[in-house]
């Protein structure tokens, strides 16, 4: 039985037909901005610490974030690192400004002071306002790659005004690669096969519970030459760890999804390794993924998440994904290419 090489993370994969290149994994900082729930300054500079011990040299994070504080956590704890040694990517469309009222942020899910409120803003003037505050932020001279950040209910604005402004930025060297992200495929698919983005972040999309991204974004993405870079690879924890209450997309999971998850973590027992190890390695089986980020808030998980995409896995495992149902025989598996 041959037995895949693991998944080098430190090994770098360069975005479309930039000069930028990413780890394989990569650092997701919406946890260090209090997602959901506080972490301390302390406990925020080891999951830098320790991603950069495991080889991670790519770090995502956003204004939305924890109202910025993300961006300056993160900054932070990378200004000490020879800065030619990673990469850095925020995004763009909400622009942070002074809020008057009182109380916490958590109906946005971070659990910071609402001392800011979120302003959509696609425009050209926005795109560089938002890239000049972040840069304040992370307390940075530069940012390699830019991702326009949910732009679902703003595609007028975000394709005709804050794209080409992305575009004049890399043609005038301010950023290397430009991209967006969001947790959908359709209109990813639209910036793949209609400008010349070098990256999309797809969340959620592409996991052992959701493969509709290999529809349209993923083939679109290959036969173009852009690269994916997979977010939610645990579809917001239930594949971590599949157990009545857990979420998934956000939300409590359904019935239904719940015991697909349960089945998929009994087939990784049978062959002794963790489900978590699985889902990361899963969308690497695509020619088109570049990276795959996780979202952490300590130093432990990421040690964790470096560990189960390094470890060998059985071969038959997708095999018996596929025999059991869990899999259809067109996904594309880990070892096939």
């Amino acid at each position: 039985m041959r037995v895949p090489a693991p998944v080098r993370h430190h090994t770098p994969h360069t975005l479309g037909a930039s000069k930028v290149a990413v780890t394989a994994l990569s650092f997701g900082a919406a946890g260090i901005g209090n997602l959901y729930a506080p972490v301390n300054v302390a406990q925020a500079a080891g999951a830098v610490d320790a991603a950069w011990d495991a080889g991670i040299r790519y770090f995502d994070t956003a204004p939305h974030y924890g109202l910025g504080l993300s961006e300056e956590r993160l900054g932070a704890a990378l200004r000490t690192r020879p800065r030619d040694a990673y990469v850095l990517s925020t995004k763009v469309g909400r622009l942070l400004r002074p809020a008057t009222g009182e109380g916490d942020d958590l109906a946005n899910g971070f659990a910071v002071p609402a001392i800011h409120r979120r302003v959509w803003d696609f425009s050209a003037d926005g795109v560089r306002r938002s890239i000049h505050e972040s840069l304040q932020r992370l307390g940075h001279d530069r940012i390699d790659v830019v991702y326009l950040h949910d732009p679902d209910d703003h595609a007028p604005e975000a394709f005709h005004h804050a794209y080409p402004e992305l575009e004049r930025l890399r043609a005038e060297g301010v950023i290397g690669a430009i991209g967006a992200g969001m947790n959908q495929t359709a209109m990813l698919t639209r910036f793949v096969r209609d400008t010349d983005v070098d990256v999309v972040l797809c969340a959620g999309r592409y996991t052992l519970l959701d493969q509709s991204a290999l529809t349209d974004l993923l083939p679109e993405a290959a036969a173009r030459g852009k690269s994916v870079v997979i977010g939610g690879v645990f579809n917001s924890g239930l594949l971590a760890d599949p157990r009545p209450g857990a979420t998934f997309d956000y939300t409590t999971a359904p019935p239904d999804v719940l015991a697909r998850a349960l089945r998929l973590q009994a087939v990784a027992e049978r062959h002794g390794v963790p489900l978590r190890a699985l889902a990361l390695r899963f969308p690497f089986g695509h020619p088109a993924v570049a990276s795959v980020l996780v979202g952490t808030r300590s130093g432990h998980e990421v040690r964790d998440a470096a560990e189960q995409l390094a470890r060998p896995l059985p071969a038959d495992v997708w095999a018996e994904l596929r025999a059991e149902g869990l899999l259809p025989d067109d996904v594309p598996v880990p070892g096939e290419r």
